[in-house]
């Protein structure tokens, strides 16, 4: 039983500062744009018109 006198206001703590480090990154914006970082994933842009000429110069090395 005494126990529970020392882990209740450590857990009471505990949630505090979780709640508190929650609404700070509700404050900052932290969750405004979640999907993104997905669509950068997806929709990568590389330029196919300047990988082409790369991929034939080192053919044309490996030739000569």
């Amino acid at each position: 039983m005494a126990s529970l006198y020392l882990l209740i206001p450590i857990a009471i703590v505990f949630v505090c500062i979780a709640v508190g480090i929650f609404l700070w990154a509700v404050r900052s914006e932290q969750f405004e744009d979640l999907e993104r970082q997905g669509y950068d994933i997806l929709f990568d842009e590389d330029d196919p018109e300047q990988s082409k000429p790369q991929a034939n110069k080192k053919e044309s090395e490996n030739v000569s």
